[in-house]
């Protein structure tokens, strides 16, 4: 039977608001020094696994600490190094060992109206907690749309750092990331073609 089962906490509410608050401190000294991999790598355990979803049909995953060292937090963040990623609230779950954090996606770039260029909508992960103040898995969550519009308007502004570019134009001609990954196989170009044309003609006639 498990902790969830009993209704017994898998760890006490104190311990958890440790862990949050030791996750903060070393996402700011992250970003202050733009190296993710060296202050948040070792918050997870050994077989941790780290993922986001990209769309319908595609998803990145890191399996293990060495992956998400190497992938999640290394190769995806080359080109963000000055972003930030404040979080704005937290929410702990003591019997299930889960925390959810809410935060922003933040260039270093303001527009010419003052407002930094920041990813629009809701942000954030999802954690469950391991003990010894590790994560057992993590699962971002940001607004796609929003994300992909924002890069549109940076690179518009001529804002995009060259490593960023070259992920763009990989990802372009068909090639998965490191860690990125098909949930099933791609429409045809038929299907791809009938399915625009049935929303064209929507769009149209609103039939």
């Amino acid at each position: 039977m498990t902790a969830q089962e009993t209704n017994i906490p898998v760890c006490t509410r104190q311990e958890l608001e440790e862990m949050v608050e030791r996750w903060l401190q070393a996402n700011r000294d992250a970003e202050q020094e733009g190296n993710w991999t060296k202050y948040l790598g070792p918050m997870y355990t050994e077989d941790a696994e780290y993922g986001w979803n990209i769309g319908p049909n595609e998803e990145f995953v890191a399996h293990g600490r060495k992956e998400i060292c190497d992938i999640a937090l290394g190769y995806q963040m080359k080109g963000f190094e000055e972003w930030q990623y404040p979080y704005h609230d937290i929410i702990i779950d003591e019997k299930r060992g889960t925390v959810i954090g809410f935060w922003k996606q933040r260039a270093p770039f303001k527009r010419p109206d003052g407002t930094y260029y920041e990813i629009s909508g809701i942000g954030g992960s999802w954690f469950e907690y391991a003990g010894n103040f590790q994560w057992k898995w993590q699962r971002d969550f940001f607004d796609l749309g929003n994300a992909k519009a924002l890069f549109f308007e940076l690179a518009g502004a001529g804002l995009l750092e060259p490593v960023v570019k070259e992920k763009i134009h990989r990802q372009a001609r068909g090639e998965l990331l490191p860690g990125h990954r098909k949930l099933r196989p791609d429409l045809s170009r038929w299907e791809t073609f009938r399915n625009f044309i049935a929303m064209v003609k929507i769009a149209i006639t609103g039939k």
